[in-house]
């Protein structure tokens, strides 16, 4: 009896080995993404945004550092959280005045950086890390509540007292830290705002683009996202110069910081990509794709191509595809990430390479991923960038 189940065994066992070496030849093999280099430019390491909104923030300062290492001027690690305290600061008093109907939330976009730098000035991070709490990483979760009730509250007085500022600044010591007013830094003193001068950065050379056709082209136009408490503008230009300016910009050496959607399924920072394929026109892909997405539903195919096997052919996105999402609200205002260079897939697909700020554990691309062309058209809200790296001709469009 023993040896008969020891047969049977063996049977079941080269049964389901036969079975499942079948399986895995039917299946075809993933064939991943392969990117090549076409442009990357000098950047410094990725940070950790941990447990705040922002993104806003982390980005900036990114593109900010990059700047400074084009220009010569070396390498620096600058403090996200000086920028972040004065921010706040800026966003209590705006709600004031607003009556209670500004934004206090931790978002804001990058000129937020610009008027912050030109308001108090920066200093490295060494010198303010911003992290005066039980805690390895930012976390501002319990410390923007009690901005939010401090900034309604003189809302509902109808009145900021002396006592107010005491108490908006206290909260802000207690989580961030007390704001040094001078330090050494590489055997010199300085003071923030004399810090912020030696660094050479000048707010005023650089601008935010964007692309919608319900206002004027080449204009300035104000971007309708909660974000953008300070009603800042940017200039609005047709999608194909978008795009055309960011190329120009990246392939002279200026990298760009950009703010868009994530919230899309294409979206996978853990697969190093972001993608917007068409699933709709099955002529599009191959014979084997083809012969492999015939009878599914629509929802079916998404499924399939979400799984990031390979590359897929994508969405050719109009003006008025992407003014369609905007005013549906498909596209929304969610992060703000570093464009740092260009690269294309095996199938020459254009890509955008970007340093996101969520740390280098939570992909195997140490904290990057690639943005396709079809992805940036279709969900950039906006982007910043000298305004020396724009063409030309866009500029005299500008008047610039």
């Amino acid at each position: 009896m023993k040896k008969q189940i020891a047969i049977l065994s063996a049977v079941l066992c080269t049964i389901t080995l036969t079975s499942n070496a079948q399986r895995r030849k039917a299946e075809p093999e993933k064939e991943g993404y392969r990117f090549t280099e076409v442009v990357s430019l000098p950047v410094t390491s990725v940070k950790n945004q941990a447990s705040t909104g922002t993104c806003w923030c982390f980005a900036t300062t990114s593109f900010m550092e990059s700047e400074l290492l084009r220009m010569g001027k070396g390498e620096y690690d600058l403090s996200e959280m000086f920028i972040v305290r004065q921010k706040y600061l800026n966003q209590m008093d705006d709600n004031f005045l607003r009556r209670g109907k500004g934004n206090v939330g931790q978002g804001s976009l990058s000129h937020t950086w610009m008027n912050a730098f030109k308001t108090a000035g920066i200093v490295p991070e060494e010198v303010y890390h911003g992290i005066n709490y039980a805690s390895l990483n930012h976390n501002h979760s319990e410390m923007a509540q009690y901005i939010a009730a401090v900034a309604n509250a003189s809302v509902n007085l109808k009145k900021r007292s002396p006592e107010y500022y005491k108490i908006a600044n206290s909260i802000l010591d207690i989580y961030l830290g007390e704001v040094p007013q001078s330090f050494n830094y590489k055997g010199k003193e300085y003071t923030p705002q004399s810090f912020a001068e030696s660094l050479g950065l000048n707010m005023d050379d650089y601008v935010e683009l964007t692309s919608f056709s319900h206002k004027p082209f080449y204009e300035p136009m104000i971007i309708e996202v909660t974000d953008n408490w300070e009603h800042a503008q940017q200039y609005n230009v047709p999608l194909d110069e978008l795009m055309e300016a960011m190329d120009y910009a990246l392939e002279h050496g200026y990298t760009v910081a950009w703010d868009g959607d994530v919230s899309e399924k294409g979206f996978s920072h853990a697969n190093g990509v972001a993608i917007n394929p068409e699933v709709a026109v099955l002529e599009d892909y191959s014979t084997t794709d083809r012969a492999r997405f015939e009878g599914l539903s629509q929802a079916q195919r998404m499924e399939a191509v979400y799984q990031f096997d390979k590359p897929y052919p994508e969405i050719n996105v109009t003006q008025e595809i992407r003014q369609s999402d905007y005013e549906s609200f498909v596209t929304t205002d969610d992060h703000l990430m570093h464009i740092t260079g260009i690269v294309k897939d095996q199938n020459g697909t254009k890509y955008y390479k970007t340093k996101n700020s969520w740390g280098t554990d939570r992909n195997v691309f140490g904290g990057y991923l690639n943005m396709s062309e079809s992805y940036v058209r279709a969900k950039t809200i906006y982007y910043m960038v000298h305004k020396d790296a724009l063409p030309a001709a866009l500029k005299a469009k500008l008047g610039l």
